[in-house]
């Protein structure tokens, strides 16, 4: 099983928030426990590197990417990619973007938050809480 994570869930545990971080970390443990189980969107990457500079340090932000390197599998996009997410009913054409690297990564799963406004994806959304009981229930 794939899933692609959404930036809200790596920010969580980036970040140490204290109200999603706890599920958001035990879904990274899965996923770094689980061989090419996690993908993560090329443009992710970028978001990422920016909004952990801002918060903490770029220093801070490159080591928390490479550490993500060690498990997880970036997804690039290209010209056709750009144009499913174009083409998508979705409000929100960054979300649209992460659905169109979870179609081309062929994940089951986009892990995120934000499950609300991933309604129209092509392919199903859940909390991190939602997929470890659903998967990884003890």
């Amino acid at each position: 099983m794939k899933v692609l994570l959404d930036t809200d869930v790596l920010m969580d545990v980036a970040l140490g928030r204290a109200d999603f971080g706890p599920d958001s970390r035990a879904l990274l443990a899965w996923c770094h426990q689980t061989p090419q189980a996690s993908l993560i969107a090329w443009h992710t990457v970028s978001n990422l590197f920016y909004l952990l500079s801002a918060a903490r340090s770029a220093a801070f932000a490159r080591s928390f990417l490479e550490g993500l390197l060690h498990f997880a599998t970036i997804v690039s996009g290209g010209t056709d990619a750009v144009r499913n997410a174009l083409a998508m009913r979705m409000s929100d054409f960054e979300d649209a973007l992460q659905v169109a690297a979870a179609v081309s990564g062929e994940a089951q799963f986009i892990i995120t938050r934000n499950v609300r406004d991933y309604r129209a994806s092509l392919i199903p959304a859940l909390t991190p809480r939602s997929f470890l009981l659903r998967f990884v229930a003890e």
